[in-house]
């Protein structure tokens, strides 16, 4: 088919690229503005701009899908339109401007997690299994009927940008499958079924983390935003970002939410319930480390880390001396 594509993050990239592998006729590519990257703030093309330039494929740099935009798909003359993670909405009369329509690569099994951010939701939520569905693009918000789907549990370890990317191969595939069926006129759309859930892109202070959670809801929601917008803690008024984390050793007695200390060579921080451990941080102002190295140069033998609204009074539970 002849295709226009817009995407713009490192997960729409699969897409992409296993289309024009697959010999369709990609006639525009359409992603967000070059954006500042690193400490110099260097001007830097999209992951998806980069893959089309590549590919010697035209791409429309825009963050608005206005008039320009509209005649720019129109010259296109595309026959379906296809979109993954591009990052703005498509209204009327761009969306009924491909005799197809548009379809949809969204990373979460419809309707459960709608929205921008839907791994990173389906991670924090604690969800068993995760997926992605192709789906007809609608002017409400990912409430059109799907093509197909794909399921499997939740590696229960994985980090949001983990999933993300093991979601954007198979989703290429899938996504694939659905354009081929479109071609042949096989494609049949079923309406979504279920609870109705949303996914809200994710601020910064998502990331911090509730130490008087349990641990269960604690590893997810560190899991749930790494590494975007990613997890923190306060220490003396200090941010400290957590990078990645581990079970306890066995035999690392309870520790009241929030109190860092080591024990058998980890450093581990107490939850509402069960420690973890604490592998990999970045203290404010410096670089990446390693949990131990951030510990030795903390020089204390008890160290709070705050969560939202917490202060140093914990009382300390019951067995608490490592």
């Amino acid at each position: 088919m002849r295709l226009v594509f817009a995407g713009t993050p490192d997960a729409a990239v699969p897409s992409l690229r296993a289309l024009a592998d697959a010999g369709h006729d990609i006639a525009l590519v359409i992603t967000r503005p070059d954006a500042p990257v690193g400490r110099r703030r260097t001007l830097t093309p999209s992951p998806v701009a980069s893959a089309a330039t590549a590919l010697d494929l035209p791409v429309l740099r825009t963050a608005r899908l206005d008039d320009s935009a509209l005649e720019a798909v129109r010259l296109a003359d595309p026959e379906l339109g296809v979109i993954v993670a591009y990052g703005a909405l498509i209204r009327e009369p761009l969306l009924s401007t491909p005799p197809h329509g548009w379809i949809n690569l969204h990373f979460s099994t419809l309707p459960r997690w709608r929205g921008a951010a839907p791994v990173q939701h389906a991670i924090i939520a604690g969800d068993a299994e995760i997926g992605a569905g192709v789906f007809h693009l609608t002017p409400g918000l990912d409430d059109g009927d799907v093509f197909g789907e794909i399921r499997f549990p939740r590696p229960p370890e994985a980090t949001a940008g983990e999933l993300l990317s093991t979601l954007a191969d198979a989703g290429a595939r899938l996504l694939t499958d659905v354009v081929h069926d479109i071609a042949d006129r096989r494609a049949h759309g079923r309406p979504q079924r279920g609870e109705v859930t949303y996914a809200p892109k994710l601020s910064i202070a998502d990331g911090r983390v509730d130490w008087d959670q349990p641990r269960e809801r604690v590893v997810s929601r560190i899991l749930g935003v790494t590494p975007e917008p990613g997890a923190f803690a306060t220490a003396g008024g200090a941010r400290l970002k957590i990078l990645a984390i581990g079970p306890a050793p066995a035999g690392t007695p309870p520790l009241r939410p929030g109190l860092v200390r080591a024990h058998a060579k980890t450093v581990v921080v107490g939850t509402g319930t069960e420690p973890i451990a604490l592998q990999r941080v970045q203290p404010a102002g410096k670089p990446p480390m390693d949990a131990g190295d951030w510990w030795r140069g903390a020089r204390a033998d008890d160290l709070q880390l705050d969560g939202p609204g917490e202060s140093d009074a914990h009382p300390d539970v019951a067995g608490a001396d490592a």
